[in-house]
């Protein structure tokens, strides 16, 4: 069942979380431990959305199956109530076809796809990756625009030539360039979501439709109620809740990297997700003492 939340102004929801994939002391998925967290997103961090398989759920180093397990343990869970938007995006087109159909064959409401990353391609080269990928299910797609991973950024008129494709809706912005992607709101019908939890209120500021947070694990209630004032009217309140999460996002996004530290997060509050997938580490404990003070600056709860 599709989201009630997904409107043409917000096609995905508006607060949506790149999901962590939990797993168990000895590496693998923990598929139990995932529907548990998306329960808790959604019910209790008051997230209209999820983003499954995404960077924060170390999708490079899940398999095809784990990605079809786990979007489906994850629709099974919260998707009657909230958009599930499967991460699909590969350096290879051919293989992200196939994701993309088969996130779509188990139902998944919406696909993020990246730009190709570490081969570099041209920008016609990215223009046909992702018309190819939109091509191939009746899926709406979010294009995620991130040159700091992927090496090359989605040009302008690159964009503005994708918003031509009938189910390409969206942008995942992290690129943070508030004027490129202004012009391209202007241009298109393109919805924007802040793909960089320090900037979630300036996206707001220029029209952006709502965030993909990797925060909103522990804090994703104070920023549905950010996106709230802001679309109220009230900024002076909005502003106040983005700087009482300034220390929530420096802790988590600042140190060792958002998937890392997002996990120590959750084991500070109290709902732990296990270990990473190298090459990916856990954060020492000197960083799980910086993020402990950063949290409680934030006012969120831990457990002792």
């Amino acid at each position: 069942m599709a989201s009630p939340s997904r409107t043409s102004e917000a096609p995905f929801g508006r607060m949506l979380t790149a999901m962590v994939t939990p797993f168990t002391a000895d590496g693998a998925v923990d598929y139990d431990n995932a529907r548990k967290l998306a329960t808790y997103l959604v019910d209790e961090q008051r997230n209209d959305g999820l983003i499954v398989s995404g960077t924060t759920g170390e999708s490079p180093t899940t398999s095809d199956a784990e990605k079809e397990r786990l979007l489906r343990v994850v629709l099974e869970a919260v998707g009657d109530r909230a958009t599930i938007v499967a991460g699909v995006g590969t350096n290879d087109t051919h293989h992200t076809i196939e994701l993309a159909r088969q996130a779509a064959k188990a139902g998944a409401h919406g696909l993020l796809v990246v730009t190709p990353y570490y081969n570099k391609p041209p920008q016609e080269g990215i223009y046909r990756h992702f018309a190819a990928v939109a091509d191939v299910t009746p899926l709406p797609v979010m294009l995620y625009d991130i040159p700091g991973r992927a090496g090359v950024p989605i040009h302008t008129d690159t964009l503005i030539r994708l918003s031509q494709h009938e189910r390409i809706v969206a942008v995942k912005d992290a690129k943070g360039d508030f004027f490129a992607g202004s012009m391209v709101m202007t241009a298109t019908d393109l919805v924007f979501y802040s793909g960089d939890d320090a900037l979630n209120l300036p996206w707001l500021s220029v029209g952006a439709a709502g965030f993909v947070s990797v925060v909103g694990h522990v804090v994703g209630a104070e920023l549905a109620r950010m996106i709230e004032l802001h679309r109220a009217g009230e900024v002076a309140q909005a502003t106040a809740v983005h700087r009482q999460l300034l220390p929530v996002i420096d802790g988590v996004m600042n140190r060792a990297g958002g998937a890392i530290m997002v996990k120590a997060a959750l084991n500070l509050t109290g709902r732990p997700v296990g270990p990473m997938r190298p090459p990916l580490v856990e954060a020492t404990q000197e960083q799980i003492a910086e993020l402990r003070a950063c949290l409680v600056a934030g006012g969120v709860k831990l457990v002792d």
